[in-house]
C-alpha cells in the first residue's frame, strides 16, 4: 500500500524526548532558527496558546518571510467551548501571518516540521496543551520529515 524511500535510521539515534514542561522552550528555540517554513498539526486550538505564539509567528512570517501553516480539525466538530476557542485562536493566528487550514477528517495528529529538517511528533497538542502529561520526540532528519510529509499526504496540500 505504501512505498517509502530507504530512511537513514541513524538520525533516530539523535532524537530527543520532551515532556509538556520542556517541550515549549525547545520548540520556540527551533522556531526562532527557522529559515523557510513551519508546519504544525494540532487537532485543537485555544486562544491562550494562540496569544502565546502570535508575536513570534508575526515576526517570523512578516519580518523574516517564513511560511507558517497550521493544520487543525474543523471547529464545528468540537464541543461548544472548544469550538469557540478554535474560532478565536484561528482569528488571532491568521492576523499574525499563519495560514490556518481546517479539515473534516477528524485528524488527531500532533506534529511540527521546521524547514523540512526538524520533526516533532508525539502526543502533545502544540496549540492547546494544558495540564496533561505528554511526550514529544524531536528528530533532526530531512529523510524523516520527507517520510512524514509523504505518509500524511501533507505534500498534496502543503501551502
Amino acid at each position: 500500500m505504501f512505498s517509502f524511500r530507504k530512511t537513514n535510521t541513524s538520525s533516530l539515534l539523535d532524537s530527543k524526548l520532551y515532556d509538556e514542561v520542556s517541550f515549549y522552550k525547545a520548540f520556540v528555540k527551533d522556531l526562532n532558527k527557522a529559515t523557510s517554513s513551519i508546519v504544525i498539526e494540532s487537532p485543537f486550538l485555544t486562544e491562550r496558546r494562540a496569544v502565546q505564539f502570535c508575536q513570534l509567528f508575526a515576526r517570523l512570517s512578516y519580518k523574516n518571510g517564513i511560511k507558517i501553516r497550521l493544520n487543525t480539525g474543523n471547529p464545528r466538530h468540537h464541543d461548544k467551548l472548544l469550538e469557540i476557542q478554535s474560532w478565536k485562536a484561528m482569528q488571532i493566528l491568521r492576523a499574525n501571518g499563519v495560514k490556518v487550514c481546517t479539515y473534516d477528517d477528524m485528524r488527531h495528529r500532533k506534529l511540527a516540521i521546521i524547514d523540512n529538517t526538524i520533526l516533532y511528533e508525539g502526543s502533545l497538542n502544540i496549540m492547546s496543551q494544558n495540564h496533561s502529561k505528554e511526550i514529544m520526540r524531536r528528530t533532526v532528519s530531512r529523510d524523516m520529515c520527507r517520510q512524514i510529509i509523504k505518509f500524511t499526504k501533507m505534500n498534496n496540500r502543503f501551502w
